[in-house]
């Protein structure tokens, strides 16, 4: 694999020359430091809004500032409990709100509920806010609230909705009041808040019921201050300023967010300014877009990492050793340095270095292509011949990943393997519908935690039986079960690092590496990229 011709990150921090490209790209984000807190107080006394926070754009908000925002990938339905991806999540949260959201350096700070307390071991009260419409005119309560956990937690309310790991230990909602919302968990969930402030968008009841399931994916219907007038699936969502919207109103009057698969026709569209910005630009293109006056590249670690799936419910990889064989055969730092240009850090376990529950002293497998060798003989499945499934342009550099990797193990003499090109959309859908014999035996995917917490992590790719979790292993689920049991901070963590460190151990994933996002941007356009991915339309000012 040769060298790209591109700049590696010492090299973008010279172009950047400026103090917040070189706190993030040196990994002092918040994220990275010992003293994240994943979780909000009990009393939860923090109600400022991201909007207020973030934003102050009372100034000139009468006037015209219309965006273009071109992601790798569209949104795959309006429905907000629906789908997995962060590509859709980022979108809808231009119309939907949560009950609670994270700020930009990831604290939990008050959106739809004002405060909240936890009531029992077993049940948190949110006071929701007052004055808050819908964009088809109806008054939010608690019980859209409650409704909007019920419709993820719960398979007999309207859909099954794929997120259900996404809310950990929560089983259940109801409104006590107007503005009192009650959540349950079957015992103590220590990450309930943080849940809610990463995940589940609320939704109207009455407009929800009122409508097929297909009618809700595809039209909206938020409380946010943007509002869906027009969405073409695949292709582009347009969106316009809610004049109705309780906090402060955005200064971005309207945007169209559109999707281009293939990064250079993101970066050409970017300094044709077709567009104002482009996500995942290939390291290979950030010298161009930096040394073009109307355009700059602003990056930042992601809370994403990378790693292939590995069925576990399907030959080869129902052995262990198999699986242990795959990871000694890539050399995760010649990809890092040759494919990434450097943006990016190898990884060894299914939880990221910042979040609680990460195990300090799990390293990356070393390449050893001979140890890879023997352990595919002894494995049993010596001349298997197996596919990698990979999204195009959904990651940076997915596709050309994917074929390192593939190239990794293509050289070991007692494996082949290939890297077949799938749509985002369609390989989402095959893979969540829980039946391990239909799914691919191998696909490479990137995995968000906006939570900050390894439970997370687990829910999702661990745990059998969950929506998109290919391991067989059911002594995770015991050890998951104990973690979230214990109600001392750190013993928790502990017991969190055990499970990453089986996890290790089993090779239950092909780990990767953590994803970097490096966003090109036009320079009229002021906004400062978030750790967890999402663009928020609220957070952009005119430069």
């Amino acid at each position: 694999m040769d060298d790209t011709n591109g700049v590696d990150r010492r090299t973008f921090l010279r172009f950047a020359g400026t103090t917040a490209a070189t706190a993030a790209l040196a990994g002092c984000s918040s994220a990275d430091s010992d003293d994240t807190d994943t979780d909000a107080p009990e009393d939860g006394t923090n109600t400022a809004s991201p909007t207020t926070t973030e934003t102050d754009s009372s100034d000139g908000a009468d006037e015209t500032f219309a965006v273009d925002v071109t992601q790798g990938a569209m949104a795959t339905t309006l429905d907000p409990h629906d789908h997995r991806e962060t590509s859709t999540r980022s979108v809808l949260l231009q119309a939907y709100e949560r009950v609670l959201m994270r700020d930009a350096e990831g604290r939990v700070v008050s959106r739809l509920a004002t405060g909240w307390e936890r009531v029992d071991d077993d049940e948190v009260a949110f006071t929701i806010r007052e004055g808050v419409t819908f964009h088809e005119g109806e008054s939010l309560t608690a019980a859209d609230a409650a409704y909007s956990v019920r419709r993820v937690v719960d398979d007999e309310v309207h859909i099954t909705s794929p997120q259900s790991g996404q809310l950990g230990g929560i089983t259940g909602a109801e409104a006590a009041s107007e503005t009192e919302l009650r959540v349950q968990s079957g015992d103590y969930d220590p990450i309930l808040v943080a849940s809610l402030a990463s995940y589940c968008p609320v939704v109207s009841e009455s407009w929800t019921e009122a409508r097929t399931p297909d009618e809700v994916a595809t039209s909206a219907n938020g409380t946010g201050p943007f509002r869906i007038t027009a969405y073409d699936q695949d292709v582009s969502v347009t969106v316009e300023r809610f004049d109705g919207y309780w906090g402060d109103a955005p200064a971005v009057t309207g945007a169209t967010i559109s999707a281009a698969g293939e990064a250079s026709t993101r970066v050409n569209q970017l300094r044709a300014g077709e567009t104002d910005v482009v996500t995942n630009v290939p390291p290979v293109d950030v010298a161009t877009i930096q040394g073009n006056d109307d355009t700059r590249v602003s990056a930042v670690p992601s809370t994403r990492n990378l790693f292939v799936v590995l069925n576990h419910g399907r030959a080869p990889f129902d052995s262990r050793a198999f699986r242990q064989a795959m990871n000694y055969a890539v050399d995760l730092d010649a990809i890092i340095e040759n494919v990434l240009s450097g943006f990016g850090d190898p990884t060894g376990q299914p939880t990221l270095d910042g979040s609680v529950g990460f195990a300090d002293n799990v390293d990356p497998y070393p390449y050893d292509p001979a140890e890879a060798e023997r352990l595919v003989a002894e494995s049993g499945y010596a001349g298997t011949e197996f596919t990698i499934h990979t999204p195009v342009g959904r990651y940076l550099a997915d596709f050309e990943v994917a074929q390192a990797v593939a190239g990794y193990i293509n050289e070991l003499p007692n494996v082949s393997c290939r890297v077949q090109q799938r749509d985002f959309g369609s390989l989402i859908t095959e893979f969540t519908d829980g039946d391990l014999e239909t799914s691919p035996t191998a696909f490479l995917i990137g995995s968000s935690n906006p939570s900050r917490d390894a439970s997370q992590k687990f829910n999702s790719w661990l745990l059998p039986g969950a929506a998109t979790s290919h391991v067989a292993d059911e002594t995770f689920a015991d050890m998951y079960a104990e973690a979230q049991a214990e109600l001392d901070s750190d013993a928790r963590a502990e017991l969190l690092a055990d499970i990453n460190r089986r996890a290790h151990e089993e090779a239950s994933l092909l780990y990767l590496h953590r994803q970097y996002s490096i966003y090109g941007l036009a320079e009229r356009v002021a906004w400062e990229p978030r750790q967890d991915e999402l663009i928020l339309l609220e957070s952009f000012e005119q430069a």
